[in-house]
């Protein structure tokens, strides 16, 4: 384990850093025919006005029943999906292992808040506990706490109203199917990570989570929480909850994101009139989430860390402290991961490095992961460049296999 380093932001840059512009690692794994058609996909990705118009037909055709299910399956399900099922996703799962790869198996329906489905959806988070219990190729398991519980009832016990006799048997219930999943990853020794979600819900989640790293992070990082570093206060939260697993003696586990719900933070501040939990600009959140890989760094005798980013430039920040502070790329308390079907640049040349990289694999009836598909698309629109940029990665990637024929 590498001794703490002070003053980490004032170490000099690598002066050989990692390239994430090596396509042809990036998309080794892909033949001509997918490179084409994930070239064609990203193409009509890239026009907003294009995305707006799918999405807006593409939920009425569903809602009319219409027969369009093999054309979302064999397009941009396909790109960003392993699978219907976990069976399904085990070409993916075996093609990722192939690049040194791993799958973080991510059960991705959404939007059915029933007591039966909260029960189906813990069901099949235990199976991926399982599957990943099998073999190295799944590092991690994830869930969100609203796959299993009721928004309305974690904003409830967020805000403090005092819950119903029913309400308090339906949050034993929540407790229960938590403390299973965490339960059943600790005994298989697989990694679990709680996402994080709107700001109106996260400090329910936290609790749950902090409760689970005291109950099975002693002997070694089981339960990871997930930190948006777009929230200006959790910068703070990381460095308290720090020192609450020092002084209980757990491991913290943290997953470091920039965060996925802007506008509807942004909208619910203003319209509720309160303070706005996000960061004033793009380059604050930028300067958060590398001033809490530098504190993960320098803590990982208490931390383990997986950095959940598509950004190229905080992986590189990453890469190069871990070089100067002689951290090993293998290192078992460092993780990078990124989303099947996006940033392959990062993914492929990580790992090629020798880095420790695993890719989120949503899977699910098509229908039902419809709603993660179509944020899915509304992300690589609205994130500045980011559909440009996977077009001009294969773009490249496709007149160089072009010359070398």
């Amino acid at each position: 384990m590498p001794e703490t380093v002070q003053g980490l932001t004032d170490l000099k840059p690598n002066t050989r850093p990692l390239s994430f512009e090596d396509t042809s690692i990036a998309f080794s794994s892909q033949s001509d025919f997918k490179l084409r058609k994930t070239y064609w996909l990203f193409a009509l990705m890239n026009k907003g006005w294009l995305v707006n118009l799918g999405t807006f037909f593409i939920k009425i055709a569903l809602r009319l029943r219409l027969p369009i299910k093999f054309l979302i399956k064999n397009t941009i399900f396909e790109q960003f999906c392993g699978g219907e099922s976990i069976q399904d996703s085990e070409k993916t799962i075996q093609t990722l292992h192939n690049v040194h790869v791993g799958t973080i198996l991510d059960y991705s329906v959404e939007g059915e808040e029933t007591e039966k489905s909260f029960d189906e959806t813990t069901l099949e988070i235990l199976r991926t506990i399982e599957r990943a219990s099998e073999s190295n190729d799944i590092p991690f398991s994830v869930f969100k706490v609203t796959g299993i519980a009721s928004t309305e009832l974690l904003e409830a016990i967020q805000i403090g109203d005092s819950l119903k006799k029913d309400q308090k048997a339906e949050f034993d219930r929540v407790m229960k199917r938590v403390d299973t999943i965490c339960q059943r990853a600790h005994e298989r020794n697989v990694r679990v990570f709680i996402d994080a979600e709107e700001s109106w819900i996260q400090d329910t989640i936290d609790t749950l989570a902090y409760e689970m790293m005291d109950r099975y992070n002693h002997e070694r990082p089981i339960v990871y929480n997930t930190y948006q570093m777009y929230r200006w206060e959790s910068m703070a939260h990381l460095r308290r909850d720090t020192a609450e697993a020092k002084a209980k003696g757990y491991y913290l586990g943290v997953k470091l994101v920039r965060g996925a719900y802007l506008e509807k933070e942004r909208l619910r501040a203003h319209e509720e009139e309160y303070q706005d939990p996000i960061q004033a600009t793009k380059e604050d959140t930028d300067i958060a989430f590398n001033e809490a890989i530098d504190f993960c760094l320098q803590n990982l005798d208490i931390i383990s860390i997986c950095l959940g980013t598509h950004n190229e430039e905080s992986c590189q920040y990453c890469v190069q402290h871990m070089s100067q502070m002689g951290i090993e790329p293998t290192d078992r308390h460092i993780y990078f991961a990124q989303l099947l079907g996006m940033s392959d640049n990062i993914s492929y040349n990580l790992a090629n490095a020798g880095y420790n990289v695993a890719k989120y694999v949503p899977y699910g009836p098509v229908e039902a992961v419809m709603p993660y598909l179509f944020r899915r698309a509304d992300e690589n629109k609205s994130i500045a460049g980011q559909s440009s940029r996977e077009f001009t990665l294969v773009s490249n990637e496709l007149k160089r296999r072009k010359g070398c024929k």
